[in-house]
């Protein structure tokens, strides 16, 4: 099978094929830290997360650049607001994300570059650019990228130039030339936050750091440029003229985009308003749920956030750690070769799970694989329980690959009880809820069923569900 992907540079699936064989390299636009990650931000981190982990998985050697925009106008004035360093600002939203991204799963990527230590690299981009005719130095110290210049401008966006010359707009006090071109070198006071430059004291505009990060960090020409579903126009397009003009090399092979989240039909965000932080979620459910719920749709399509689809996402997960808390515990799961050599059966759901994220990661229908392994072990546990050898290593070996394909998903690393319990509201701790059991436990063996039943009704009017077996009694969250 081969990996197709849907590039938004040519607007369709392709199959991928990298510039170096067997090895990927991948840079996403990360987070401008000046506030907590919110869900739009984790539906990036999850995202890119699913698909390094399945690339790795299919046997590429992935080396995985996530930036962090730690200078930038916002930055400026939050520290302002907040009379503190700008320095001590981003380090502790930095903190936080690093937080956030730990609850949901998220794999730290090999490189995680900060713009503030990239200055001499933009420096040195802006001035090939200078030097090649494609900036100017305006009037007023600015130094801006001639879009002019730059006759595949608007390709990736699929946006005419002489249609963004008819809507663009300067505002009061710009120097620029031409109402497209987008600053490169911001001219600051040498009281403002600034560096030294060949042209006088400023700062780095936000487009130019990508590229000079991407660039050092991962090569003239990326396999895969990703980032959220704002970033396409301006930010990537800008991106590719100056990477471009600068290297005389294609900037990335292909482009993949997130969709949004959305909230009553309009997209999450800050300046909306509308946005939910991750902190604010995980008090009511547990990160995994959240993550589940991202990965139910497509990354590409938007996601109608609510509270009743993180409940559905809840019950849906909890579904999966009826098989997932049976499964092998082992660290080392088996790989998907191994999966598919092992069984016919297993085999089969391998297969299925693979052509689904080989589908430009159609986690979706991998999901659904999921649930129907579920099912075919549900029915095999039913069999095993006639003691028949070959009955129980069929649903052991289901359990093992449904553990399996779920990691690879970055899902079924906790238990049930965990994920339900985020947002159950209680006093009761387990020490306290075993000594209820042992309780219930003697009234039944004194044949006080009516105190036994009390037990159980107090129980679960807290959220605990206690299950009877010839074994003894267990409990979960409701």
């Amino acid at each position: 099978m081969t990996l197709q992907l849907y590039n938004t540079l040519s607007g369709k699936k392709e199959p991928f094929i990298p510039l170096h064989k067997g090895k990927i390299g991948l840079y996403v636009c990360g987070m401008t830290v000046y506030d907590f990650c919110h869900v739009g931000h984790a539906r990036v981190l999850v995202a890119f997360d699913m698909i390094v982990r399945y690339l790795r998985a299919r046997g590429f050697d992935v080396h995985y650049v996530r930036n962090i925009t730690d200078i930038d106008d916002k930055i400026l004035q939050r520290a302002a607001d907040n009379n503190e360093p700008y320095t001590v600002l981003t380090q502790r939203f930095i903190d936080a994300m690093h937080v956030d991204e730990q609850c949901l799963g998220v794999q730290s990527p090999d490189h995680e570059p900060r713009a503030t230590d990239h200055i001499d690299a933009m420096l040195r981009m802006i001035g090939t650019l200078l030097d090649k005719g494609f900036a100017y130095q305006a009037d007023n110290g600015d130094i801006y990228y001639a879009v002019a210049r730059f006759s595949r401008y608007g390709r990736l966006a699929k946006k005419k130039p002489a249609d963004l010359l008819a809507g663009a707009r300067v505002a009061i006090n710009e120097a620029k030339r031409d109402p497209r071109d987008f600053v490169l070198w911001k001219a600051a006071a040498a009281d403002e936050v600034c560096w030294d430059s060949p042209w006088g004291k400023g700062r780095p505009g936000w487009h130019i750091e990508c590229s000079a990060m991407s660039v050092e960090h991962v090569g003239s020409t990326l396999d895969i440029h990703g980032g959220g579903p704002d970033l396409c126009f301006p930010h990537h397009e800008n991106e590719i003229a100056q990477s471009e003009a600068v290297t005389g090399q294609p900037f990335a092979r292909y482009w993949m985009h997130v969709g949004a989240v959305r909230i009553e039909g309009e997209k999450m965000s800050k300046s909306l308003g509308n946005f939910f932080t991750l902190r604010e979620v995980f008090e009511q459910y547990h990160p995994e749920v959240l993550r589940y719920l991202l990965l139910s749709s497509h990354y590409r399509s938007a996601i109608h956030y609510s509270a009743a689809s993180l409940q559905r996402a809840q019950q849906s997960l909890l579904s999966l750690y009826a098989v997932l808390d049976q499964a092998n515990t082992d660290a080392s799961l088996p790989t998907l070769d191994a999966l598919r050599a092992s069984d016919q059966t297993v085999a089969a759901f391998v297969m299925a799970f693979r052509a689904a994220m080989d589908d430009d990661f159609n986690t979706p229908a991998a999901i659904a694989v999921l649930f129907d392994l579920l099912k075919t072990w549900r029915a095999a546990e039913k069999k095993s329980d006639t003691a028949d050898t070959a009955d129980t290593a069929e649903a052991i070996a289901l359990a093992t690959a449904l553990k399996s394909l779920a990691h690879l998903l970055g899902l079924g690393a906790h238990s049930a009880q965990t994920i339900a319990r985020a947002h159950v509201t209680t006093s009761l701790g387990e020490e306290a809820i075993n000594a209820k059991i042992a309780a219930r436990a003697t009234a039944k063996a004194d044949k006080n069923y009516t105190l036994a039943d009390r037990i159980r009704a107090e129980l679960a009017e807290q959220g605990v569900v206690l299950e009877d077996s010839q074994q003894g009694t267990t409990w979960r969250w409701q």
